[in-house]
């Protein structure tokens, strides 16, 4: 029988949470012909063989260095072949019968480049899984360095407003990457995710690129569980050296000028020792107070801040 819905994941090093996701795409049923890829990126925890030994109906690619995400999903896209294919991330769960209210929602939208469901945090937070096309200006506006003086936010509160959570299906510029619904033929026309993002801004890009010929649209009616950044969390030095040269990367594809781009470049390199020592000070406050979970974030980004100086800024400034 045909395949509706091809899941594609990439994994490194997430052999727990992976399992968890696929637990809940397999044990749980889900009312449409699926196949499931894992592409692992040469995890060391055992991730890889996880799935072959618990899960073996998985068609599994075992890579033997971190290809990053995008070339993953796409190495998983070449073997699908399902008529949709569904990018996720490993620290999802499925809830049953989501995945057919994601493909009856796809069927009836037919002019539909992406769907991107409603991500739910498991302690029933609803997460922001839509946004506005970001610019340099808003991106400017969260550094420490330039918030307090309120330049650019008039931008962040336009850029934010696209973040506001919907009930009904809206057309929408970018979808977080984390569960993304796209038709083959649409895949195949963009030419799949673009492999020079390594970590972060590949979301942005895809978005960017499907929503100039087809709607990428908002589905709240299908919801995924989702842990949120675990992964970016566990990698701090992984994603701290990726992620700023990810946006760096979307911003020259979005058409922004080199001097802006500078400026960018710039004003993360000068903001980054200001929030180590505000977050290092917030974390030992927090402590002192007895609010041990609230440290260890603000001490998680701390460290991120020092891995970013030390090993992202030099590729930043290359990028």
């Amino acid at each position: 029988m045909p395949i509706d819905i091809s899941v594609c994941i990439a994994n490194w090093n997430c052999r727990d949470l992976l399992r968890a996701c696929l637990q809940s795409l397999h044990d749980r049923p889900q009312g449409v012909r699926l196949e499931t890829v894992v592409v692992d990126n040469a995890s060391a925890d055992g991730a890889a063989d996880m799935v072959a030994q618990s899960f073996p109906q998985v068609k599994l690619i075992r890579n033997s260095v971190n290809a990053g995400f995008a070339r993953a999903n796409n190495q998983a896209a070449k073997i699908a072949r399902g008529r949709y294919l569904f990018f996720l991330n490993n620290d999802t769960e499925v809830p049953a019968g989501a995945l057919s209210k994601l493909l009856t929602f796809a069927e009836q939208r037919t002019d539909a480049g992406i769907i991107g469901p409603r991500l739910r945090e498991p302690d029933g937070k609803i997460q922001i899984s839509h946004r506005c096309t970001p610019s340099v200006p808003v991106l400017l506006h969260r550094s420490s360095l330039l918030r307090w003086t309120g330049l650019f936010r008039k931008a962040h509160r336009l850029y934010r407003r696209g973040s506001v959570e919907h009930t009904e299906p809206q057309r929408v510029d970018v979808l977080m990457g984390a569960a993304m619904l796209i038709p083959r033929d649409v895949y195949d026309e963009v030419g799949g995710w673009d492999e020079n993002f390594v970590f972060g801004g590949e979301d942005m890009d895809l978005s960017i690129r499907v929503g100039k010929n087809h709607p990428v649209l908002y589905y709240p009616g299908a919801e995924i569980l989702h842990h949120g950044s675990v992964s970016t969390r566990l990698h701090t030095r992984f994603s701290s050296t990726n992620i700023p040269c990810g946006f760096v990367r979307y911003l020259r594809k979005a058409g922004t000028t080199e001097f802006a781009i500078f400026i960018y470049k710039l004003v993360l390199t000068l903001d980054a020792p200001i929030q180590i020592a505000v977050k290092t000070l917030q974390a030992l406050f927090r402590r002192l107070r007895g609010h041990r979970a609230d440290a260890q974030r603000s001490w998680l980004v701390a460290r991120a801040l020092a891995q970013f100086i030390i090993f992202g800024m030099p590729r930043l400034w290359r990028a």
